[in-house]
């Protein structure tokens, strides 16, 4: 009985062991379940939130794929219309020497013509000279021959006076489209002495830093400065290019003080531009106020003292301005106590003689008119005015005379004097004195070179050539030669900026006396 009641309670251990065990497996596969529906909801949101980027990265791909698709295109649109405007250029210069071509052609037909008809002439006249005369062949072809020959010379001349009058327009609508096309590339060697300042870098790094990403640091500087950056493999340098010297000068402080932070982005640039620009000022203040106080000038007021600092950033022949104004003043000053002459005007005058180089960059004119503008404007004296008017001799002294009732005044010759004194000493600008006096020789001796030359000149520094001639030796058609052949020689020997004019004077005087 016993064993029965162990074995049937063993039976129902068994069956609540298995109860439980059933229980407890359903339980784990319903959390394990739970938990596989958890992991499949995240690994679902995974996938949405991976599409969704992959989805931006494909919209932000293709939006620099459009931008630099669209820069693409405006490079090729922009190399195009360079192609155009050369492809135009060179139609243009193609139909210009088609048309002198056919200017010569008609020339050279006309002259033919003018030969062969001159041919006819002669053996007509020849027949009529034996015939009336009675003069030997011999003798009738040298009368033909010297009539015949100055007949020629005569069409000759008002031909090559038609056709260099011709040649000289075209030369000079060529020449201005020249010379604007060198002005927009600004690459001569020539004014990169003037237009160019070099910036010294720690390392070759910085030229990147620089430069930016996508270049934004570079064109926000450029914008900003009105300079270009020239950045090319000179080790550890950059260049800045501008005519504007200040401009040059504000860049270069503003790209050390950027170089020196090690900090270089538009907000950093902008900040040590204004910076730069303010310490450039007071730099030009203090220039002109230490000049005015050198030369005891004390009337001007702020805004002219600083447009005076201004000429400290500018040049002539390799003559520091400011300077060169402050010497001459000085000069002016000892030579105006000498003759008695207003020495508050003569250094007022030699000062502000070239002031208008100061603005000539801003102001259409030549830094003569600009200059006249300002002592108006300021309200200066008028003899100041007049040598400012004066020292480069614009102001002709008889005009003067005649337009003021007067002649020049002594304050005005004094500051043209001491012009003349400061700008021609030895050392004082690039091109010596020896060489100027070599080039005005050089010109003299070509000219009296030629038979019937009487006397020759050359005046406004070199740039006109005056040749007076013996009118009992040559006529009118030899002078207009004689000026040509002056001007052949001076272009194929010597080397001059600029154009020189070759004036020749054939003058005859008769005089008679009545008694």
């Amino acid at each position: 009985m016993v064993l029965l009641y162990i074995l049937g309670g063993l039976i129902v251990g068994l069956l609540v062991g298995y109860a439980f065990r059933q229980s407890l497996a359903t339980k784990k596969v319903g959390s394990a379940e739970s938990r596989a529906e958890k992991i499949l909801e995240e690994a679902k949101s995974k996938e949405r939130e991976l599409l969704l980027e992959a989805k931006s990265k494909a919209l932000e791909i293709t939006d620099e794929a459009k931008k630099a698709e669209g820069d693409f295109r405006a490079q090729i649109v922009r190399f195009e219309e360079r192609i155009d405007r050369r492809e135009k250029e060179l139609n243009t210069k193609e139909l210009s020497l088609d048309q002198s071509k056919q200017i010569l052609e008609a020339r050279q037909a006309e002259i033919q013509k003018t030969l062969e008809e001159t041919k006819e002439t002669k053996a007509k006249q020849l027949a009529t000279l034996e015939k009336i005369a009675g003069l030997t062949r011999e003798e009738a072809g040298k009368v033909l021959m010297d009539n015949a020959e100055r007949s020629i010379s005569e069409e000759m001349v008002k031909l090559h006076r038609k056709l260099l009058m011709s040649a000289r327009e075209d030369a000079d609508k060529e020449a201005r489209r020249i010379i604007a096309q060198a002005i927009d590339r600004v690459v001569s060697d020539v004014t990169a002495e003037t237009t160019t300042t070099t910036v010294a870098l720690p390392n070759e790094e910085l030229k990147g830093r620089i430069i930016g990403k996508e270049g934004r640091n570079i064109r926000a500087f450029e914008q900003m400065m009105g300079v270009e950056i020239l950045i090319d493999d000179s080790p550890d340098t950059v260049v800045l290019s501008g005519f504007n010297s200040i401009r040059r000068h504000i860049a270069k402080l503003t790209l050390e003080k950027l170089v020196s932070d090690g900090r270089i982005h538009p907000a950093r640039i902008e900040e040590a531009y204004e910076k730069s620009k303010a310490e450039i000022n007071e730099q030009i203040k203090q220039a002109g106020e230490e000049a005015v106080f050198e030369l005891g000038i004390t009337n001007f007021p702020p805004k002219l003292v600083h447009l005076v600092g201004r000429l400290m950033f500018r040049t002539s022949y390799g003559q520091n301005v400011l300077r060169h104004s402050v010497e001459m003043a000085k000069l002016a000053a000892l030579m105006a106590e000498e003759l008695g002459a207003d020495q508050q005007i003569v250094k007022q005058g030699a000062l502000l003689h070239d002031i208008g180089k100061a603005l000539d960059q801003d102001m259409e004119g030549t830094h003569v008119e600009i200059g006249r503008k300002i002592a108006e404007k300021f309200g200066l004296d008028n003899k100041v005015i007049e040598a400012i008017e004066s020292h480069h001799h614009d102001t002709d002294v008889a005009e003067h005379a005649h337009k003021h009732e007067g002649p020049l005044s002594i304050e005005a010759l004094v500051v043209d004097a001491a012009d003349t004194i400061s700008g021609g000493r030895p050392g004082a600008r690039k091109d010596s004195f020896e060489n100027y006096v070599k080039r005005l020789t050089d010109l003299e001796n070509i000219a009296n070179s030629y038979e019937g030359v009487e006397k020759t000149y050359a005046i406004q520094g070199g740039r006109e050539l005056r040749v007076f001639i013996t009118p009992t030796r040559i006529d009118d058609l030899a002078a207009q030669k004689l000026a040509r052949e002056i001007a052949n020689r001076l272009e194929n020997e010597l080397k001059f900026p600029g154009e020189i004019r070759v004036v020749v004077i054939r003058e005859t005087r008769i005089v008679e006396y009545a008694r």
